[in-house]
């Protein structure tokens, strides 16, 4: 299992990520609305502002104050190692 440290010392299985996006469209504003009331979103920001969303396999929503294309790197293994934290 590979884990992707997501910000703040937050980590998450790689392969349990569906899809990393930007927070800010108004469906994806809608789906993290939708997840809090359920119950479902994860805040890793650590009270910084929210630059990535991923959304996981159990339909969970991971907010993270990192930057998609930073985590995007870090998932494929290809870098990623400045911290937009």
């Amino acid at each position: 299992m590979k884990l992707v440290n997501i910000g703040y010392g937050n980590m998450v299985s790689a392969g349990r990520i569906i899809s990393v996006v930007s927070p800010e469209s108004a469906p994806i504003k809608r789906l993290v609305q939708e997840a809090r009331d359920s119950g479902k979103a994860i805040d890793a920001t650590f009270g910084r502002k929210t630059r990535a969303v991923l959304i996981m396999d159990s339909g969970h929503i991971v907010l993270s104050s990192l930057i998609t294309d930073t985590l995007a790197a870090r998932i494929n293994g290809t870098g990623g190692t400045e911290d937009n934290e």
